[in-house]
């Protein structure tokens, strides 16, 4: 398999003005993640799995280390050349949905095709087919204030995959959801992730959300301090193995429970 993304010794340090104080936030971290796989980052808060997210989405640049993303070195891009690139090889799925309230479902979806001028028919097909593979087809046409939580995020699930993305990263995307429509878009990521072959790296506080996961990467104090695969476990055995490393780790189980 082909590696989507590598993080090389990367590490990142805050520093206070005139002060002369210091936080390494990152450490030396380094890992990979190959095409279809689907990733989770865990990790108490203050571990540095949200700081890694941002380095590694190219919303942040690293203090030192390396960043490759389909083989190119996104901490040597200039800004244009990220943008364009994180339009064109990315897709996120946030907390807070970031719907349109002037646009209906399917122009919320549509939206990243239209910015790049995508002729209409393509836009209405990819539209249609992607709103499917989330259960949506029946509320295109509405508002987001016409619509639950639960659907809004897979509205935003569906706009973040529509370009067919390099990597799609989820930043606590189940973090705002009831318990039912937290499993339906996880269902839906583990389909997409299955049959599309699509590479998932989610950022999670939540032990349930990281079991659907085939791989957890746990961070402390700004490192890997362990490595998880699910293998031939079963998603509530995985789940019992994630709860047990998150109590050594400390500060994690009470926020899954």
């Amino acid at each position: 398999m082909n590696v989507v993304l590598e993080a090389k010794n990367v590490s990142k340090i805050y520093s206070t003005k005139g002060k002369g104080n210091e936080y390494k936030a990152l450490d030396n971290v380094s890992f990979t993640v190959k095409e279809g796989e689907f990733v989770g980052i865990m990790g108490p808060s203050g571990a540095g799995k949200t700081t890694l997210l941002n380095m590694i989405s190219t919303i942040d640049s690293p203090t030192s280390g390396e960043i490759y993303i389909d083989g190119n070195n996104i901490v040597k891009m200039k800004e244009d050349k990220l943008a364009l690139f994180r339009r064109n090889k990315l897709g996120f799925i946030f907390q807070d949905y970031n719907l349109l309230d002037s646009l209906t479902v399917a122009e919320n979806i549509a939206l990243p095709l239209a910015l790049a001028k995508v002729n209409a028919k393509e836009i209405d097909n990819r539209v249609k087919k992607i709103a499917a593979t989330f259960g949506i087809e029946r509320i295109l046409n509405h508002y987001p204030y016409q619509i639950s939580g639960g659907q809004k995020q897979r509205c935003a699930a569906s706009r973040a995959i529509i370009t067919n993305p390099t990597l799609i990263f989820g930043d606590e995307p189940t973090g705002a959801l009831d318990s039912k429509s937290a499993t339906d878009l996880l269902e839906s990521l583990t389909q997409l992730n299955e049959k599309a072959r699509a590479t998932i790296l989610l950022v999670t506080h939540d032990a349930f959300a990281a079991s659907y996961c085939r791989r957890v990467l746990f961070i402390k104090d700004g490192r890997i301090f362990k490595e998880l695969y699910k293998e031939e476990r079963s998603r509530k055995q995985f789940f019992s193995s994630i709860l047990a490393i998150l109590s050594d780790i400390g500060g994690g189980v009470s926020d899954v429970i």
